[in-house]
């Protein structure tokens, strides 16, 4: 896929720095998500319809299916079928919300117009976030979606402290999609590249987030001035993940439950997971190391996974 200056360069498309010690390498990009399923059909037949991705490959390990669709041979969410699972709540620790990042106005108008009008699709909102553009939708077991195009970094503006400055203003969908929607593109979505940009999170406590997400995986706070949210990327992005506590303050560690099951975060090489396995020793924070990734828990129970690359279609079954 090509970058262009509407999207987060991916860890193929940039040359890789010297590894730093305390922060991840700016090549740092995020992977597909997996989530956690109580009816796998419904749940597949939502992503292929309402956001133009097709199923991948499948597999059964340990009495479950795990599922990957995506676009093109691009993983971008895996569903692994756990029916006996409670459903989402809303007030816990957990997804706030997946972030899918498109090339095109073209390619977001198309994708929302395909959520838009799918039966099981909800509708929540859309937003100019000044950084970027965003419509909001909610899938049939209570996982936030968001669909975004960024504008080019030289749009982007920062406060004196160096903070990326970032906004909700209104943004009107019908305009948009009268706008930019193209039928020829509407008629070939799938065929439209997309990546997952960002994952945005429910935790329980901000201060702690960022000890976490920050100070031990090792991503830099890019605002952290807004109420109950940190933001936080590499490489001067305006944010691959964000912590929230608007709907979980104060929550404690997740339950078993459907919903968010793993985050993925790629990283260029070997010597960046290490330089994390130091500063998760350091943080004295358990994790699991396979040589290509690297496996922890946050404060909340919310897996994260920091691997060497784009995972591949297999890569993505085997997490």
């Amino acid at each position: 896929m090509t970058t262009t200056p509407n999207q987060a360069p991916t860890s193929t498309d940039r040359q890789t720095p010297a590894v730093d010690e305390k922060r991840l390498s700016a090549a740092t990009g995020m992977d597909a998500v997996t989530l956690r399923v109580g009816d796998l059909e419904k749940m597949s037949n939502y992503y292929s319809n309402a956001l133009a991705m097709g199923p991948l490959e499948e597999t059964s390990r340990d009495g479950e299916v795990h599922r990957v669709l995506g676009r093109g041979t691009t993983p971008l969410v895996k569903l692994v079928a756990t029916p006996g699972l409670p459903g989402v709540d809303p007030k816990q620790a957990g997804l706030f919300h997946t972030a899918f990042l498109f090339d095109t106005k073209e390619a977001l108008a198309a994708t929302v117009a395909h959520a838009a009008q799918n039966t099981n699709s909800t509708f929540v909102g859309s937003s100019d976030h000044l950084v970027s553009q965003a419509f909001y939708f909610t899938d049939p077991e209570g996982n936030g979606i968001e669909l975004y195009i960024d504008r080019a970094r030289s749009e982007w503006t920062h406060s004196l402290d160096g903070e990326v400055q970032m906004d909700t203003l209104y943004l009107d969908p019908n305009r948009f999609l009268e706008r930019h929607l193209n039928q020829d593109v509407l008629a070939n979505t799938a065929a439209e590249p997309g990546i997952v940009g960002h994952v945005h999170l429910q935790v329980g406590n901000i201060p702690r987030a960022r000890e976490f997400y920050v100070d031990a995986l090792g991503f830099e706070p890019s605002l952290s001035s807004m109420p109950g949210v940190l933001f936080a990327a590499a490489g001067g992005y305006h944010h691959h993940v964000a912590m929230n506590t608007w709907n979980s303050r104060g929550a404690g560690p997740r339950a078993a439950s459907l919903g968010l099951g793993d985050v993925a975060i790629t990283v260029p090489g070997r010597e960046d997971l290490d330089a994390l396995v130091a500063r998760l020793r350091a943080h004295s924070l358990d994790f699991a190391d396979d040589g290509r990734s690297v496996r922890v828990v946050d404060p909340w129970g919310t897996q994260v996974t920091l691997a060497t690359g784009t995972s591949s279609i297999d890569e993505t079954l085997a997490r």
